[in-house]
């Protein structure tokens, strides 16, 4: 009799490989045993799952469908054979986590090295990417996400909130002046910092809407650079306040224009795996969010 969950795993990785020869190679057995277990699917359904060619093979309109109920079932199956062997009452295995750079670099980094002295069965991956990342699609397990979320199924706990600010260092302010109000920007020195806000029309307010369109001296995609250029007292740039914190509480950078600020932006710990999570990430998102929410800086 056809092991038919052992014949959906062989079709889900033909699927994703494009080749009988692959994913028999990736499964340990030979192309024709996996090619007769699509067939033995095959016929079980009455439908043609795949198009084969001497140079491809692609899924059908039936077999796509098909392939994403396979892929949920077997899902299935792995959550149950990993609890019945205890991996969801331990954490063990692989962790991803990502944030953006800056954020994951200061903050993210620390959480993940303290998880990981307390469960030495766990290895750690960390993304830190200025981008939004897809985390089924790119095997994340964890992400730490800036702004507001669109609906989805995933988990989302909020840990704090960050605000877009303008800033400067004393020296650049006792030079060029502080302006009292947005459209004095474009008489200032402007640091733009692309990979943080890479638009050049500057929001502004919540209430009553404004827009200033500035002339940066200066590009940079790093924020980094672009917050060493202005402790330096090259300019103004306009950052996530989490980003310049430190440099605020020591007052080597100072704010201005608080009043027109935009509505803070929350921040959230998101995980796709909702109530089926394993301890492995249920661990590291309950140190996460205490962690977080226990920082200054972010509340």
């Amino acid at each position: 009799m056809m092991d038919r969950f052992h014949a959906m795993r062989v079709l889900v990785r033909i699927a994703d490989s494009g080749s009988f020869a692959e994913a028999a190679r990736q499964l340990n057995m030979s192309p024709p045993a996996a090619s007769r277990a699509v067939v033995a699917l095959e016929d079980l359904i009455g439908a043609r799952l795949l198009t084969r060619t001497t140079r491809s093979v692609k899924l059908t309109e039936v077999g796509a469908r098909y392939v994403e109920d396979c892929r949920e079932i077997l899902a299935s199956i792995e959550e149950a054979e990993a609890a019945a062997s205890g991996s969801f009452a331990r954490p063990t295995g692989s962790l991803t986590v990502t944030a953006s750079v800056l954020f994951g670099q200061i903050y993210i980094l620390p959480i993940m090295t303290e998880f990981l002295d307390l469960h030495s069965q766990v290895t750690g991956r960390l993304l830190f990417l200025d981008r939004v990342t897809n985390l089924v699609d790119e095997g994340i397990d964890v992400a730490i996400r800036i702004g507001h979320l669109p609906d989805s199924s995933y988990s989302a706990i909020r840990v704090g909130s960050v605000r877009r600010v303008i800033c400067g260092s004393p020296d650049y302010f006792e030079r060029a002046g502080v302006p009292a109000k947005p459209s004095d920007l474009t008489e200032h020195r402007i640091i733009a910092a692309s990979s943080a806000w890479s638009s050049l029309d500057w929001r502004f307010g919540q209430a009553t809407k404004e827009t200033v369109r500035v002339s940066p001296s200066l590009y940079s995609n790093s924020n980094q650079s672009a917050i060493d250029a202005t402790c330096a007292g090259w300019g103004l740039t306009r950052v996530l306040s989490y980003q310049v914190a430190p440099d605020l509480e020591s007052g080597a950078l100072k704010t201005v224009l608080e009043e027109f600020e935009e509505e803070s932006l929350p921040v959230h710990v998101v995980h796709p795996e909702g109530r089926n999570a394993s301890a492995k990430v249920r661990a590291f998102v309950d140190l996460a969010v205490e962690r977080l929410r226990a920082n200054r800086f972010i509340n």
